[in-house]
């Protein structure tokens, strides 16, 4: 494993709502149940690199999200993939762009508590050329309908989503499913600086083909103010089926979210 670890320090600046809850920060790999605020804007860039049994690549994110009410947010996300094959050179290049939509079901405040539901789109378009080899992107449309759940208090704060992607083009539609718990390591203090520790589940399940994959996350959280975090996940596979093709050996996260307003 050590031998797939790059010694590279990525930033990412992500868009994130921190309330008062003890420095509770948002998931690092799981969907966030927390909007921005009203009117409240941001920008995500972060890098994740993957090392696979055939290849080394790297993802950088540029997401750019914005909230037209307190309850209903959209964006786009414009992600960069530079593919690396075994015994091949460097292929990168503009990927496949996302655009999303949050709208809040249900929320549930209490004293230094929360609760909410959210459903969130997303559209996925064949921006990635796929002349290439590797190609960059995947040469499909894809959309995915699902639900996120948080319940969040000064103690510990406890997320989960499930959605289904169809992928169109005749290919298997993906069960996707993740769990996250954050825990804060340093006590209440104003001005606000905490560190939280993360455990997180990612899953992903082909319906057609009966393929699973499934990872845990651990990470850690440093939050210095109210508008900024610095984060870092690594993503280690706990099953993936024999009939997996190119399987993940890992993935590393690191990088900054950042909220204007």
């Amino acid at each position: 494993m050590n031998k797939g670890l790059f010694a590279v320090l990525i930033f990412s600046i992500n868009f994130i709502f921190i309330q008062n809850l003890n420095g509770q920060g948002p998931p690092i790999t799981a969907e966030t149940p927390i909007m921005l605020g009203l009117e409240g804007s941001g920008i995500r860039t972060f890098g994740r690199f993957i090392s696979t049994e055939n290849s080394k690549n790297y993802v950088h994110v540029i997401a750019a999200p914005y909230n037209f009410s307190p309850k209903f947010q959209m964006g786009a996300i414009f992600p960069f993939v530079f593919k690396t094959p075994k015994e091949s050179e460097t292929v990168g290049g503009f990927g496949d762009m996302t655009v999303f939509a949050k709208y809040q079901l249900y929320k549930k405040d209490g004293k230094a508590k929360t609760f909410r539901i959210l459903a969130r789109l997303t559209q996925t378009f064949p921006t990635g050329k796929t002349s290439s080899e590797p190609p960059i992107g995947n040469d499909l449309y894809q959309t995915y309908f699902g639900l996120i759940v948080g319940n969040i208090t000064s103690k510990v704060g406890i997320y989960g989503d499930l959605g289904y992607l169809v992928k169109h083009a005749n290919t298997p539609d993906n069960l996707v499913y993740n769990f996250s718990m954050g825990f804060p390591l340093l006590p209440q203090q104003y001005p606000q600086k905490q560190i939280n520790a993360f455990g997180e589940f990612n899953g992903n399940y082909q319906l057609e083909s009966k393929i699973n994959q499934f990872f845990i996350s651990p990470g850690l959280q440093w939050i210095p103010g109210r508008r900024f975090l610095l984060e870092s996940s690594l993503q280690l596979p706990l099953f993936q089926d024999e009939s997996v093709n190119n399987k993940v050996n890992f993935r590393w996260l690191i990088g900054i979210r950042f909220l204007f307003n």
